[in-house]
């Protein structure tokens, strides 16, 4: 099967109550968002719901990491481009910019790292072999992507002086 490089597969519209006190969307809505795309996402790559509701199979964020870039604010449609960077037979590392649908710019980005869960133990566990193949050709299409700048930030502050 080929995949679309990146995975276009979310859209959604910032709602007012999303909004702060700064008239721009809070930081919350953001993982929102996100967690809609990665919704998508796992649909696309048949890791959602349906396969959790046929199997004891499914998916738990682990951490992730925003990144934010320009605002956006009440009634503006945001989309959200997505694209898997890594895999094992347990884990999933997918990454997900939220672009301005109207004028075009990156808004936020964000990293997941995800596993995959036997849901009646509640335990990590491989996912079905039928799975991997599929994982694969789709990270073969995204490896022709360009690299991902901010991939594996980690949050610093430059040395701090006290006087």
């Amino acid at each position: 099967m080929a995949h679309p490089a990146p995975l276009r597969l979310w859209e959604e519209t910032i709602l007012p109550e999303w909004t702060d006190y700064n008239r721009h969307m809070n930081v919350a809505y953001y993982t929102l968002v996100f967690d809609h795309a990665v919704d998508a996402f796992f649909s696309y790559v048949g890791l959602g719901r349906d396969y959790r509701d046929e199997t004891t199979g499914s998916t738990f964020a682990v951490e992730h990491h925003i990144t934010y870039i320009k605002e956006v604010v009440e009634g503006d449609e945001v989309r959200c481009e997505t694209r898997l960077v890594g895999f094992d037979d347990k884990r999933l590392h997918h990454y997900h910019e939220m672009y301005h649908a109207a004028d075009g710019y990156l808004a936020a980005t964000c990293e997941f790292l995800s596993l995959h869960v036997d849901l009646a133990t509640r335990r990590v566990a491989p996912m079905p072999p039928e799975k991997l193949g599929p994982l694969s050709d789709l990270l073969d299409a995204h490896a022709t992507l360009p690299t991902i700048e901010n991939l594996g930030r980690v949050i610093k502050v430059p040395e701090l002086r006290l006087k």
